[in-house]
């Protein structure tokens, strides 16, 4: 858990001898649950969370290692992740099935869980996020570098505009700690930690079999982050959004109720506050055909 500041909200759950964060508002089901991408934590979807609780329950959550949770040894094989994310919703009382929200690697955390509890799985909004047949569309998957301590600390001052600009309307008591714990190396380094064997993604989901069939809808992102345009040219960012959005086509025909809408101006890290209207329109859509 992050020892320097305590969560402004929300509640911590013992799980496997680790507190957990969790955050619930709402009722009624079926229950949303966000899985954030990395370097990403559970508050940062809090627009979309008030926007959702309006409707049914909602859950925010941080992975061990992340956020305000306990620390854990990363990165994690995704069914580990994904059991202790359904030992959580037990504990906090949150019964399934779940319309499960994941942003970029969560997407990787969120088809393990389907693969491994299908019948907890009402549905999928996939935002932007990783595929195991990533290579059949876009450039190999490699083991990413994780950056040194004076790399962080510059990170961190880069991206301070960033999360100002991003959590600009989430309430103050909520903001400063959350710009806080993202402007830390710890948080990251977590993150960098968390994307570091993306090839292990892919071989993981890929030995357990198929991805049941259940109702989705991807959302591709095709803004561009600002570091995007550092490292790589226009045609290699050309390449790779075609890619992306051949990718999430191929996902959405691959299930009878699956759907893919674009995003134009949406980036990829911030795709939550860019898009919220269009992020939360999906949520809903999604819960109605699990209701």
């Amino acid at each position: 858990m992050n020892a320097s500041h305590q969560a402004p909200l929300g509640r911590f759950y013992d799980i496997d001898g680790r507190r957990l964060f969790l955050h619930r508002s709402g009722t009624g089901g079926p229950a949303v649950v966000f899985l954030p991408g990395a370097s990403a934590v559970g508050l940062d979807y809090l627009n979309i969370h008030d926007r959702v609780s309006a409707f049914t329950t909602s859950v925010l959550y941080d992975r061990a290692g992340t956020g305000w949770s306990n620390p854990a040894d990363l990165p994690r094989p995704l069914a580990e992740v994904a059991v202790e994310l359904r030992e959580l919703l037990r504990a906090a009382a949150v019964p399934a099935p779940y319309v499960l929200v994941a942003h970029s690697l969560g997407c990787a955390y969120a088809r393990r869980f389907a693969q491994l509890f299908p019948k907890e799985v009402a549905g999928v909004v996939h935002l932007d996020g990783f595929h195991e047949d990533w290579e059949t569309y876009m450039p190999p998957l490699r083991p990413q570098k994780v950056p040194g301590t004076l790399a962080l600390r510059l990170i961190c001052l880069l991206t301070r505009g960033m999360y100002r600009r991003m959590f600009a309307s989430w309430p103050w008591e909520i903001r400063a700690p959350l710009i806080a714990h993202h402007l830390t190396v710890a948080a990251q380094r977590a993150g960098a930690l968390e994307r570091s064997n993306q090839p292990d993604w892919r071989d993981e989901i890929k030995a357990a079999g198929s991805v049941p069939d259940i109702p989705l809808i991807a959302m591709t992102a095709l803004g561009v982050d600002p570091g995007m345009r550092l490292i790589m040219s226009p045609k290699a960012l050309r390449r790779l959004y075609a890619g992306k959005r051949r990718l999430y086509d191929a996902l959405a025909a691959s299930v009878p109720h699956g759907e893919h809408r674009v995003l134009h101006k949406a980036r990829h890290s911030t795709l939550q506050v860019d898009a919220a209207d269009a992020v939360t329109q999906a949520v809903h859509d999604l819960w109605r055909r699990a209701c």
